[in-house]
């Protein structure tokens, strides 16, 4: 059964080993499978009970050729009104990867300016851990959002669980919280899901009030815009507004149990996946939030094609193939995150797309 923040601790602390749970265990080989839990670690535990990870939750990815900014095709300007619509998937520091992806679309200049006029553009959230440069994402981000806003178009974000988990260990450190499988702490949760020390010594009050204000759902031409491919959503309200408003009231009450219960929940994937069920999860978001299609990151497409790949490669070959978004669940959900952190590719999708 499923804790919730402010339940009882179990008899005994989880170490850091109870957590290290297999990759998705019907998608991962059983010689790719972590170790079997050592009970005497002094280690406190870092993930939340119901958490799902990925085959390894530690990448750290430091690429050694430059990304080339190839020539991009500038992102169509209309007249009057708004211009097309963007997503971008998962970053997770990766800044040149980013750059690279939105010059190619028109979106930026060679220089990182925003060039794309009244177009709008939607992040979908996790911008910092894993790979090396997390805070010049946000600050890119931050930046792009003035800038295109004084060109007629706007940039806009949504609230990752890394986002959450990033203001958890700054606000939190090493306080005790209740993670409903024993005691854990924010700090140790973003240590092993990719924290990067860099960032945490760059992390200013400016950054901090930029995510905790972050929406975490959204509608934008009948696309539904989230984070995590989960229905967690809606135990957050019967609105975007709602949820919007919960999410941001619970943030600013400060209380370390209330966050990572809101970490936990943004931490849950997969809800779309199966053939049979799928389908009817997404049709329960859009039926109380509206749209006609979820558009989502977290989880990395290879993931929900069942390729693991390998998060440590070294060669391009060795990595997963993403040519683009993932479009599954009967055609009502698009998956955007290609596995930037496994070598894969950092997805910007114009909207809609043709299928």
């Amino acid at each position: 059964m499923t804790q919730g923040a402010g339940q009882g601790p179990a008899a005994r602390t989880e170490t850091l080993r109870d957590f290290r749970v297999p990759a998705y265990v019907h998608d991962v080989p059983a010689n790719m499978m972590a170790p079997e839990p050592v009970p005497d670690s002094p280690e406190p535990a870092p993930f939340p009970d119901g958490y799902t990870p990925t085959e390894r939750d530690l990448p750290v990815i430091t690429r050694g050729d430059t990304v080339p900014m190839e020539t991009g095709q500038p992102a169509p300007v209309t007249g009057d009104g708004m211009g097309p619509l963007f997503v971008v998937g998962d970053v997770h520091g990766y800044l040149d990867e980013l750059l690279a992806a939105l010059h190619v679309k028109g979106l930026v200049d060679a220089e990182g300016a925003w060039a794309a006029g009244n177009a709008r553009l939607w992040f979908l959230g996790d911008f910092t851990d894993r790979g090396p440069d997390g805070i010049g994402v946000i600050d890119l981000v931050m930046r792009l959002s003035a800038e295109a806003a004084a060109a007629g178009g706007y940039c806009k974000a949504l609230m990752g669980n890394h986002e959450l988990l990033l203001l958890g260990a700054k606000r939190f450190g090493d306080t005790p919280v209740n993670s409903g499988a024993g005691t854990a702490t924010f700090q140790a949760a973003w240590l092993l899901n990719g924290g990067q020390k860099a960032d945490m010594d760059r992390l200013q009050d400016v950054h901090l009030q930029w995510m905790s204000r972050l929406d975490a759902i959204e509608i934008e031409d009948d696309h539904l815009l989230m984070h995590s491919d989960t229905t967690a959503y809606l135990d957050y309200g019967d609105s975007i507004e709602a949820v919007n408003d919960t999410v941001r009231e619970t943030l600013t009450r400060n209380d370390a149990d209330e966050c990572w219960d809101l970490f936990r929940k943004f931490t849950k994937r997969f809800a779309f996946r199966d053939g049979e069920t799928g389908p009817g999860a997404v049709r329960e978001l859009l039926g109380t939030f509206g749209g006609s299609r979820v558009v989502h990151g977290h989880s990395p497409i290879p993931y929900l094609l069942g390729e693991v790949g390998t998060e440590d490669a070294d060669g391009e070959d060795s990595g997963p193939v993403v040519e683009g978004p993932h479009v599954y669940a009967g055609g009502l959900a698009i998956a955007m995150d290609g596995g930037v952190t496994m070598a894969g590719k950092l997805l910007v999708q114009q909207l809609p797309m043709d299928i």
